[in-house]
């Protein structure tokens, strides 16, 4: 899947904050539009940091009692 399509799947459920330390190192901030609550992520690029962001977006959407996107 396309990073660019991983990127507006998530901004349905989420708002997304990118930024980047000192060393190059990609941090990704999602905050649930919903109940409020943030996860972060960090990672040596752009494409590892949406991808683990996208796969919490799936694990989150498998578990009991929650919807579709």
């Amino acid at each position: 899947m396309r990073n660019n399509t991983k990127l507006k799947t998530l901004l349905i459920r989420y708002t997304v904050s990118f930024d980047m330390e000192g060393d190059g190192r990609w941090i990704l901030w999602l905050t649930d539009r919903v109940t409020g609550g943030g996860r972060r992520f960090e990672g040596s690029s752009y494409g590892v940091v949406l991808s683990q962001a996208y796969s919490q977006l799936l694990r989150e959407l498998k578990k009991p009692g929650h919807g579709d996107l």
